[in-house]
């Protein structure tokens, strides 16, 4: 599949203009290895190294557009692993603070070299418990998946922050609104496991 091909796909299937823009922009083949970029477009994972992958892009789409990403907002992506979750963010968000966690040493430098702007901080740990230091966040983004509910990352939403986030074979999208957090879920989808501490 050429990216012409994925962006009439992403066209077709009704997503916004923003998150339309940002995959015409950003080339997903900068952030896999050699050996897969002929695959760059094609509407699946590809391997990144040591286990990991990056993912099918229809599922980053509906992750970003559950997301709602609006300028201004601060983001935590949970997993960022070679970074093009991040550097897609970026395209969509302006003047937005964005941190990725990611537990592999070796891909955090290779998005760091690639993501090289004051906006995007990658920080090398497990990210099973988020980064809280950092927050409290508008959007949290995880691209790994629960066993189960992860509560103990609305703790770092703000009010009326977004978690969305796989558990198990399933997508999560979390609003919180006061003591109340409104829940929808879309199930069919499959990611790699996260690790716990």
């Amino acid at each position: 599949m050429e990216k012409t091909e994925l962006i009439a796909s992403l066209k077709a299937k009704g997503f916004s203009q923003k998150v339309i823009n940002a995959f015409q922009k950003v080339e997903r083949a900068d952030f896999i290895p050699k050996e897969y970029q002929p695959y760059a477009y094609v509407d699946g994972p590809l391997p990144i190294g040591r286990g990991a992958t990056i993912s099918q892009p229809l599922t980053i789409a509906y992750m970003l557009e559950w997301l709602e990403l609006d300028d201004e907002q601060k983001i935590l992506e949970i997993g960022s692993g070679s970074g093009y979750v991040l550097a897609l963010i970026d395209q969509i968000v302006s003047d937005g603070q964005i941190f990725g966690v990611e537990i592999n040493a070796e891909l955090v430098t290779k998005s760091q070299k690639l993501l090289a702007q004051d906006n995007i901080a990658i920080v090398c740990k497990n990210g099973f418990d988020g980064l809280s230091e950092k927050g409290p966040y508008d959007r949290i983004l995880v691209s790994a998946a629960f066993a189960q509910k992860p509560e103990h990352l609305l703790a770092q939403l703000k009010e009326d922050g977004i978690l969305v986030t796989p558990v198990g074979s399933a997508i999560y999208k979390f609003v919180k609104k006061g003591p109340k957090i409104e829940e929808q879920v879309f199930p069919g989808f499959a990611f790699v496991s996260m690790q716990e501490e």
